[in-house]
């Protein structure tokens, strides 16, 4: 049996507001170098990349060059060829874009995000594993909604409510073949509305937004009308653990990651 390729990763750290009061609160550059129990969020996602198996080269998209002049250490690891840096464009969409213009079409690519701090290599390993078994051009994360809530009751998630049950997204994309990446431009039609499910579930029809809202639609569904309305194989991978959807939008959420980061390095030295 051949040999998978590892994915490219690419890593979103552009700042969404030029005013974010996040960014204010933690008294940094940018939201990439808020620190999580003591280490700047990107340099945490970038050290979980480089500790997966499944994960080989490594594509930053963003923060702007004066960020990245004034964090020394990520400036290093630039500077060292260990990651390259792109500067980010206007949206997410379209850094992502830019940035798979740069890799092989044959090359499978990861992509997340500067804020996802408590990404693990379990987790990338799980999702990487998984993501690869189906027969998919495009694989997004999804955790259950009620086990992260089990787990971190005081958190404020998006959920998708569906007939079968109510998931979170895990900031976490597979594109497995090189028609996968034309989903960036449906991404660029929906990005200002992904906090808000109907928009996204929009996508599939609306008949299926109507049986959404009446909590007739089960995911699978969902996943089948997307893959037919946008010419492309769409899958979910169902991560177990409940951190793996907890990114840092609000100074909540920053309060809560470094709360379980920190309590995640205890544990390690014990």
């Amino acid at each position: 049996m051949p040999v998978k390729p590892r994915f490219t990763a690419i890593i979103l750290a552009g700042d969404r507001t030029p005013d974010d009061p996040l960014v204010r609160e933690a008294g940094t550059q940018c939201k990439a170098l808020i620190p999580v129990a003591g280490t700047p969020m990107v340099l945490r996602v970038l050290d979980a990349l480089g500790n997966s198996c499944h994960i080989g080269e490594r594509i930053l998209c963003g923060p702007p060059a004066s960020a990245v002049q004034g964090a020394p250490q990520l400036k290093e690891i630039i500077r060292t060829g260990k990651v390259d840096w792109l500067e980010n464009q206007a949206s997410p969409s379209l850094s992502a874009t830019h940035a798979m213009q740069s890799v092989a079409d044959t090359q499978p690519v990861l992509l997340t995000t500067a804020d996802h701090a408590l990404l693990s290599p379990d987790i990338l390993d799980n999702f990487c594993a998984q993501a690869v078994r189906g027969d998919y051009d495009v694989v997004a994360g999804l955790a259950c909604y009620d086990d992260i809530i089990r787990a971190y009751p005081d958190t404020r998630r998006t959920a998708l409510k569906f007939r079968d049950g109510r998931y979170s997204g895990c900031n976490l994309f597979a594109f497995t073949t090189p028609a996968g990446r034309r989903i960036t431009n449906f991404w660029r039609q929906i990005e200002q509305q992904r906090k808000n499910p109907f928009r996204v579930v929009s996508a599939a029809g609306w008949m299926a937004v109507l049986r959404y809202a009446l909590g007739q639609l089960t995911l699978e569904e969902g996943l089948q009308r997307i893959s037919k309305r946008l010419n492309l194989r769409i899958g979910v991978v169902i991560l177990p653990q409940a951190q793996a959807a907890i990114d840092i939008d609000t100074v909540a959420d920053w309060k809560l990651a470094d709360k379980i980061a920190g309590g995640n390095r205890q544990a390690d030295k014990n």
